[in-house]
């Protein structure tokens, strides 16, 4: 893992690129992020870096407490963590100073630092973008899954949006796991793979595409490998 980052969905845009093509544009904003803790296979079991982001007024006391003793005086509201592969022989955390730092060869990170969007990704490249899609509640099948519905001829008043049959009477008689049907929709944790970085700011990366999410939902920012 090259290069990730936890920011929020700021604004959605529209630019053009060089061959003139309009294209559309999401701003993620991704200050303040700090790099919280580092997880090792000595104390942990595994490797990872913690990432804490956005400024908030009520913060957990254990976790204000947590950020003041590697001197990160911002209260965070969110923790996320990212984990190495453990059997990685570039992968090294070592500890200078009391403060654990984590190095790839190519990256350093250190507990206390704070994350840049210029040090994590370059302009071009592909990331993979996650967040929780919105809530739509409970949907039926047409909007749910975009069936048809039934006919509105022959007798059939009630069945415009309905499912239609779910199983049959003889064996197996029942209906299958995984059968399309009413339900919850949205508020899933979605990723859209190979987003080209179209921007680096301090405080944010503009990405090409639509991401999911509401404006000022969580998102995580990864490199691909």
């Amino acid at each position: 893992m090259n290069g990730f980052i936890l920011g929020e969905k700021s604004t959605q845009l529209q630019t053009f690129n060089k061959k003139g093509e309009r294209i559309p544009t999401t701003f993620i904003l991704t200050h303040p992020c700090f790099v919280t803790y580092i997880k090792s296979i000595e104390n942990e079991g595994y490797i990872s870096v913690q990432l804490g982001f956005k400024q908030t007024k009520n913060c957990a006391k254990p976790v204000e407490g947590a950020l003041k003793k590697v001197g990160i005086k911002t209260p965070l509201l969110f923790l996320r963590e990212f984990r190495f592969d453990s059997k990685s022989k570039d992968v090294k955390v070592e500890k200078k100073d009391g403060k654990a730092t984590l190095s790839t060869g190519e990256k350093k990170w250190t507990v206390g630092q704070e994350v840049k969007p210029s040090e994590m990704f370059s302009v071009g490249s592909l990331v993979n973008v996650s967040g929780v899609s919105k809530g739509k509640g409970f949907q039926g099948v047409v909007k749910r899954h975009a069936f048809k519905g039934g006919s509105k001829t022959h007798g059939q008043s009630d069945r415009e949006r309905a499912p239609g049959s779910i199983g049959m009477a003889t064996t197996p008689g029942r209906v299958f796991k995984g059968k399309r049907m009413a339900g919850r929709m949205g508020n899933d944790r979605v990723t859209l793979k190979g987003l080209e970085v179209i921007e680096l700011k301090d405080n944010g990366v503009l990405v090409k595409g639509l991401i999911p999410g509401a404006l000022g939902g969580l998102i995580e920012v990864r490199n691909i490998e």
